[in-house]
């Protein structure tokens, strides 16, 4: 029995042509199934792409984002938007008028989630730049009086409203159709039956009624004027951090006070930057605070001031509008804004070259998540090399892109979350061809010899379990998940690595029997009783029965009971 990368046979079939519709899966987001009436909590995967079987095993919800060229656009309409179907019948009609000069005159239409917002896809048969494309579908739209915000409506791909330190952001995420609460919908928007295939249909069908119009989308864009604020380094990393602490939301009670004033600063700040919008003053500001803070995480759970939050948050905005902070880009700021050649948006849209750097790098991550998807990428230097370029892409621009490709990488990002330092690595440090005499990303003959025979249990005794004790206590639990990520990612190489970081840095025999007793060891240290296990390996696995597990799912279990124990031993 040897270990090997998760096969396609335990997974349920799916259809090929519906994920062929969204061939961007790099920087997808993620999220766990809310329970009913909660908020959803995305979450962005940025070091593999998003896999066809990852997407049909449903474990979590997942979205994508757009690249430098797509061939389709999205409108979101949420549930309480003055535009949604139900509060005004004639409005999306108008919308859909309103994009004809483009040649968008056929959608498709479906329930984004069981909130009941709506997404809008207008799918064309030439694929567009991303950037123009954000800029002249927005201008349409407000130019009909439709106003392009969250919570109203939303323009996918998005035209990014700033950029950083001239480094145009990531394009917004959409969730992708047909999860649990999409439905399709017919001409009254009423729900209808939904599959994968009928969305192909009708995609399809529209995709054939949309001519797109290259010429009028020139016109349009040499017509655009639209502010895009030039932000910082220093500034996109204070968002980001205000990000990072507001998005978590309540965890625990005794934190109303410092999340408002985080949300305050954030608002107050930033909001303008962030939806193409003017500065929030007043109760308009006040507004944006209160519905920031109710739509967080644990709000309704911990938040000890729901029945006071409108006056927390007026306290908050007059304290800020006090302050020496200022909408950002104002005159009277640190950062001021551009000279008036940012007002046009053309002067945004990155350069030929650096379009063409972009498109390279898309042609690039997609020829890797074509040869992941054949569990067909070559785990040596050159094969790699030469594998990619059977997908037409040139050698410079390999060698430009490295980083996206090269397993040393990989190797330095998993070397940057471990203490230790000397394992022996799956990844040449010299960028060569690996030799005979080294580590392979497939596991040597005697490795394979060895987890190929049935073991003997007593080969794990008392001391190899204090040994396992003692490395497992120089651990942390983020080691160990980066270890499981490597091991769920269906990448060949990331898996091979991760099985012999396990079997070196923890000592872990991997074969079966083996890693029955260290399980058996772990679980009586944390004194789990025989329900409790079953419930965590139903939760975890959807079986109670751990002789069910594959092989790949037993030494994750493993390494789960690991990770528990570790804060029980120190």
């Amino acid at each position: 029995m040897t270990f090997a990368a998760p096969t396609s046979s335990r997974v349920q079939p799916w259809d090929e042509a519906f994920v062929a519709l969204f061939p961007h899966r790099y920087d997808f987001i993620y999220a766990p199934h809310p329970a009913p009436g909660t908020a959803v909590e995305w979450q962005t995967e940025s070091r593999y792409p998003l896999n066809d079987r990852v997407i049909f095993q449903g474990a979590y919800l997942y979205g994508v984002r757009f690249g430098a060229q797509t061939n389709y656009c999205l409108l979101d309409v949420d549930k309480g938007s003055p535009y949604h179907p139900s509060h005004d019948p004639f409005a999306i009609a108008r919308m859909v008028a309103a994009l004809e000069p483009l040649g968008l005159v056929s959608y498709i239409a479906c329930t984004s989630s069981y909130s009941g917002g709506l997404h809008l896809y207008f799918p064309f048969d030439t694929a567009q730049s991303s950037w123009k494309l954000a800029i002249a579908v927005t201008v349409l739209l407000e130019s009909a009086g439709f106003g392009i915000k969250p919570g109203h409506l939303e323009v996918f791909p998005n035209p990014k409203p700033y950029i950083v330190d001239q480094k145009p952001t990531l394009f917004n995420a959409h969730r992708l159709p047909m999860q649990l609460g999409s439905y399709l919908l017919n001409e009254a928007f009423e729900t209808t039956w939904s599959t994968q295939s009928s969305f192909v249909d009708r995609w399809n069908f529209a995709k054939a009624r949309n001519d797109f119009d290259s010429v009028a989308l020139k016109q349009i864009l040499k017509q655009a004027r639209r502010r895009h604020v030039q932000v910082s380094g220093k500034a996109d990393k204070f968002l980001n951090d205000l990000n990072a602490e507001i998005e978590l939301g309540w965890i625990g009670y005794g934190q109303t006070n410092r999340l408002l004033g985080r949300i305050t600063m954030r608002s107050y700040i930033f909001h303008h930057v962030l939806t193409n919008s003017d500065p929030l003053t007043g109760q308009a500001l006040i507004d944006e605070i209160v519905k920031t803070a109710r739509s967080l995480p644990g709000y309704y759970d911990w938040c000890r001031h729901q029945h006071e939050i409108e006056h927390r948050a007026a306290e908050w905005a007059r304290c800020i509008e006090q302050s020496h902070y200022f909408h950002y880009g104002t005159a009277s700021g640190k950062f001021k804004a551009k000279s008036e050649d940012l007002d046009r948006a053309l002067e945004e849209i990155p350069s030929w070259n650096q379009q063409q750097s972009q498109d390279a790098r898309d042609r690039i991550r997609s020829a890797i998540a074509d040869l992941l998807e054949k569990d067909s990428l070559p785990s040596m230097i050159t094969n790699r090399f030469q594998a990619l370029t059977q997908y037409g892409i040139g050698g410079s621009s390999l060698y430009r892109h490295r980083d996206l490709w090269h397993p040393k990488y990989l190797k330095e990002e998993l070397q940057s979350e471990t203490s230790f330092a000397n394992v022996p690595s799956l990844f040449p440090s010299d960028g060569s061809n690996y030799s005979s005499g080294n580590d392979s990303s497939d596991l040597n003959s005697s490795d394979q010899e060895e987890l190929g025979r049935n073991s003997d249990s007593s080969q794990t005794d008392s001391g190899d379990e204090e040994r396992i004790s003692v490395a497992l206590t120089a651990l942390s639990a983020k080691q160990v998940d980066r270890v499981q990520g490597f091991l769920t990612s269906g990448d060949a190489i990331l898996v091979a690595e991760a099985l012999s970081w396990v079997k070196i840095a923890l000592g872990i025999d991997l074969q079966r029997d083996s890693l029955y007793l260290v399980i058996a060891n772990r679980i009586k240290r944390l004194g789990w009783c025989d329900s409790q296990t079953s419930a965590q390996l139903l939760d975890r696995f959807a079986t109670a029965d751990i002789s069910h597990l594959s092989d790949i799912e037993l030494l994750q279990w493993c390494l789960e009971v690991c990770k528990a124990s570790i804060s029980v031993q120190i």
